[in-house]
């Protein structure tokens, strides 16, 4: 696919990535959406990056599943985050797969860019350079591993929130550390706040919500509840990679407690090892991706592979992405990248 910039058609990673470098005052800021945009959307797919063999992206496998998420009904996508392995891009990477999908998918969808860092000065250089290319809000996190403190989440959230409409997402069993709502008070009175995306639990989630706060769950496995026990307003979904029709019936159908008990099997799956691993195979199972993992990641052993098929087979193969034969993939059938 080939996307159109001033008039030239171009390779989206010649449209975008040539610009990565230049000054903003040479960069026109376009899709502005308003907050209230952002904080509406029920269903946000944490969306997964393909490779070819070489380990660069393989885009037309990530339009062919940009283009199934559209036609199941997710109105949101995270671009770059945890699961789409944002943390093993380079920037120039990581805005160019942004600019991609904003420019070829845009009209259809809100793409939310993964531009947080534990830099400051890396957040808000990325995050000025995502919306340059057109992406409709940020997703921040907390510094991880080199923590400050709580005056510093504060000062460091304030310093990228005044460029465009923002997702704050705490998680701190990646961080290390916990965004507690006395450093969310503070910054709640931004007008580029959406709202948190929260892991912690739907306690933490009530809280927020009853203070009139939008909250996305962050959590596959409790986010049915979240939404319609606790107010969330939907839920950042890995699972929704796999069956996007299913979640967006949980987000928008009503409780469905029989819904999500068919669907706690494959969540907890999913998960039964750090994400994305579980997707990866998964997907590469389906058929919709190649095989190919950029390390650290390694697939599933095979017998996780083999209750993969038996899921599938138990939820119905019409419900998942693809339309090829889920299949259990031999070791020697899949590629570790380390140089990409």
């Amino acid at each position: 696919m080939v996307c159109i910039r001033n008039g030239v058609w171009k390779s989206p990673e010649a449209a975008v990535v040539s610009d990565f470098h230049l000054p903003m005052r040479s960069l026109e800021v376009k899709n502005r959406t308003s907050v209230d945009g952002i904080k509406g959307l029920r269903l946000i797919t944490a969306i997964k990056t393909p490779y070819l063999p070489d380990g660069r992206f393989d885009l037309e496998a990530f339009d062919a599943l940009m283009h199934t998420q559209i036609m199941n009904g997710a109105e949101g996508v995270v671009v770059g985050g945890t699961t789409g392995e944002g943390h093993l891009m380079s920037w120039d990477e990581h805005i160019m797969l942004i600019g991609h999908t904003v420019n070829c998918f845009g009209a259809s969808i809100k793409v939310i860019g993964n531009t947080g860092s534990n830099s400051t000065r890396e957040a808000i250089h990325a995050t000025e350079q995502g919306f340059a290319v057109g992406m409709h809000a940020a997703l921040h996190i907390n510094p991880y591993y080199g923590k400050t403190s709580l005056k510093g989440i504060v000062s460091h959230f304030e310093a990228v929130l005044s460029m465009g409409p923002t997702i704050i997402y705490n998680v701190p069993s990646r961080t290390g550390q916990d965004i507690p709502p006395t450093v969310v008070g503070k910054i709640s009175a931004n007008p580029n706040m959406a709202g948190v995306k929260e892991c912690v639990g739907n306690d933490r989630i009530k809280e927020y919500v009853g203070g009139g706060m939008a909250i996305w769950s962050g959590n596959d496995d409790e986010c049915h509840d979240a939404r319609w026990s606790y107010g969330a307003v939907g839920v950042i979904s890995v699972t929704s990679n796999l069956v996007p029709g299913l979640m967006h019936e949980l987000m928008f159908g009503g409780k469905n407690t029989s819904l999500n008990s068919k669907v706690m099997p494959l969540v907890k799956w999913l998960f039964g090892e750090p994400n994305p691993i579980g997707l990866n195979t998964a997907l590469a199972q389906l058929g919709v991706i190649r095989p190919v993992f950029r390390l650290p990641y390694v697939p599933l052993p095979v017998e996780k592979r083999i209750e993969f098929v038996r899921l599938v087979e138990e939820i119905g193969r019409e419900h998942f992405v693809g339309d090829g034969e889920v299949k259990v993939l031999d070791d020697d059938e899949f590629v570790l990248v380390g140089r990409y």
